[in-house]
């Protein structure tokens, strides 16, 4: 980058108010460095360490990464993980052949022949081979660190391993346990899925009924003597990811980078064993039918107990007439504080699911009807349909709106603010954590996209937290439409596209094929363009020079009233390729990758305006800001404008 780009890139970001530019990637999309690439990324990586640096050079302040939890070798999707284990296919494995750092556990050799064994392709992850290649792979670390660990002397590399394994184990002993305990019971009964396990009691090794807690607390116990080995290994395991998260802040934190991590809505497999007592087993959460997803979407993800929400009264306690944290509240505030030692800020996904969790009935043959035909949690006092849910109830029938569908934003029409508090229990626990943690509410990215539920809309007013904004899905012939930048609040986050969407560029391709883009055009000129004279010019220009279509369209980020802008990988870098198509499996989806060339490429790019030239889109927002903005800002414009062409002669 020339000399002084980030310089005037940040003044800029001032001068438009943007206090976060958050670049979002998953971490099996990170590229590699030459002889280090499994076929799979790794923010750990040395590969994924030099693009984070790229993304500081080019200007982003935070990188908000997606759920970091156990995926199995059949689903790669990050929102079905862990939500305590990481994913050990983060290791990175080439880093293992230091000496001086963890002492040799992997031979250089070992690395070779994995990365030379991948197989060939596109710049998609092979999930697969890697989930299989990297658990043998860790398989011999543990082997090489135990035979180490017997010979070590004191002050040696695996010594100080040794001591701070120990450490973690007995820090993280409590899930640690229960997530070893899953693979252990998947071997020895044949099965990978625990409702599939012969053996009721294993089913419920963690929700005894009452009178049976001696009992399972001693098949625990056998199980973890009996496979004390293997629980280490999976410890040892889990403290490698963990300690090169920790390595990566200090990286991140050092370039002046915000990590954020990804709060989801789902749970493994694992955890809907291990914490099956928090759950109602007669329901299970998804999506309703909505702009977004007009079928609606069955996730089977399980439904927390409100009745666990609080302890029953005390009335002899300390605190008698004040409501105490019950399981499911301490286990949120588990999860929260664990994420917000190893993050700087949260993305918190479907916050709906915190607050107006949308249900559906468990064991229906049709689940997509089902979820089609289910009810609002906290919502629903007299359905027919759902006369179970009445006992959840925080409204009154006559605070609904009968004249809408029961999915809908105005379902609830009316809430006084004892019903917000009670609606607002999960997010409470979040909200403290992150005060405890010294992190601001405005480190909270709330993921409500195309609908807000009332009771939502009030829990989030209450704290001042801000919506997303994903404007390549703007209805242009709405002006009220939730998507359009203009109607931006400052604690909003606007993007153009996500993680769910088409990248822009595909997009715009398919707006020139279907003559759209002129309309898109128009409404980017009236917002770019303030006078009169020369707007017709500049939506011209826009038709005719498609790489300026999609740079005005960043640009419109910038112009909007929003503080924070997320940009998803695919869309900086000029990418075409699809990462995810939701409500579909497919194993296209959650494998795209970074190009390993991505410096060259993105260089090449540029020169035909063919991915995000974020000088040119700045100064395209500052100039939006009309006279007065280009009379204070003139020199800055200029600079910005200098700045863009340098990039695209490269």
């Amino acid at each position: 980058m020339p000399e002084d780009y980030q310089r005037h890139v940040t003044a800029a970001l001032a001068a438009l108010n943007v206090r976060n530019l958050v670049l979002s990637i998953h971490d099996p999309s990170f590229p590699s460095a030459p002889g280090e690439d499994p076929g799979r990324g790794s923010p750990y990586s040395e590969g994924g360490l030099r693009f984070l640096e790229f993304a500081r050079e080019l200007g982003f302040n935070g990188i908000q990464l997606g759920p970091q939890g156990q995926t199995s070798e059949d689903n790669p999707s990050p929102y079905d993980g862990t939500l305590f284990s990481r994913n050990v296919l983060n290791v990175a494995l080439a880093s293992l052949t230091n000496e001086e750092s963890w002492g040799g556990l992997l031979r250089p050799e070992r690395v070779q022949a994995l990365v030379a064994a991948r197989p060939g392709g596109d710049g998609r992850v092979k999930h697969r081979y890697v989930f299989n290649a990297q658990s043998e792979a860790l398989e011999e670390a543990w082997t090489n660190f135990q035979h180490k660990r017997a010979q070590a002397t004191p002050g040696s590399a695996i010594a100080w391993l040794a001591e701070h394994f120990d450490t973690f184990r007995r820090e993280h002993r409590e899930w640690l346990e229960r997530d070893a305990l899953y693979d252990v019971l998947c071997t020895e009964h044949g099965r990978a899925y625990w409702k599939e396990w012969p053996s009721e009691w294993d089913r419920r090794l963690w929700n005894p009924r009452p009178g049976e807690e001696a009992t399972f607390s001693n098949r625990r116990q056998v199980l973890l003597t009996k496979y004390a080995g293997q629980v280490e290994a999976y410890a040892f395991r889990q403290f490698l990811v963990h300690s090169q998260h920790a390595a990566l802040r200090e990286r991140t934190a050092a370039w002046g980078l915000k990590l954020f991590g990804d709060l989801q809505i789902g749970y493994s497999p694992r955890d809907a064993w291990a914490y099956q007592g928090l759950f109602v087993g007669s329901y299970l959460m998804g999506a309703p039918p909505s702009r977004t997803n007009p079928e609606g979407q069955p996730w089977n993800y399980p439904v927390l107990d409100p009745s666990q929400y609080h302890a029953p009264p005390n009335p002899t306690g300390p605190y008698p007439g004040v409501r105490q944290p019950g399981p499911v509240l301490w286990f949120m505030g588990s999860r929260v504080n664990k994420m917000l030692t190893e993050y700087d800020g949260l993305r918190i996904d479907h916050p709906h699911g915190l607050v107006c969790p949308w249900v559906y009935r468990a064991g229906e043959l049709n689940a997509l009807r089902a979820v089609q035909s289910g009810a609002r949690l906290f919502s629903s006092p007299d359905l027919p349909d759902h006369p179970e849910l009445a006992r959840w109830a925080l409204v009154k029938p006559e605070q609904l709106e009968r004249s809408v569908p029961r999915h809908a934003d105005g379902w609830v029409r009316e809430l006084n603010p004892e019903q917000v508090s009670c609606y607002s229990a999960l997010f409470d626990a979040i909200i403290a954590s992150a005060h405890a943690h010294g992190r601001k509410v405005s480190d909270l990215l709330c993921e409500v996209l195309s609908t807000m539920p009332y009771p939502l809309q009030r829990v989030m007013e209450q704290y001042g937290l801000g919506r997303f904004r994903v404007t390549q899905k703007a209805d242009l012939n709405n002006p009220r439409d939730v998507y359009r930048s203009e109607n931006a609040a400052p604690q909003d986050w606007i993007m153009v596209g996500n993680h769910d969407t088409k990248p822009i560029w595909a997009l715009a391709d398919r707006w020139r094929q279907a003559g759209e883009a002129r309309a898109q055009a128009d409404y980017l000129a009236w917002r770019l363009h303030p006078e009169e004279e020369g707007r017709e010019d500049f939506a011209r220009r826009l038709v005719e020079e498609p790489g300026m279509l999609v740079q005005a369209k960043f640009a419109d980020l910038f112009a909007s009233r929003a503080e924070n802008v997320m940009v998803f990988f695919a869309d900086l870098l000029g990418m075409k390729e699809t990462y995810n198509a939701p409500g579909t499996v497919s194993e296209e989806n959650w494998s795209l990758r970074v190009p390993n060339d991505y410096r060259s490429g993105y260089a090449e790019k540029l020169a035909s305006d063919g991915a995000l030239n974020l000088p040119k889109a700045l100064a395209m927002a500052l100039r939006a800001g009309g006279e007065a903005a280009r009379a204070r800002h003139g020199q800055l414009i200029a600079d910005l404008e200098r700045l863009a062409g340098a990039l695209q002669r490269g």
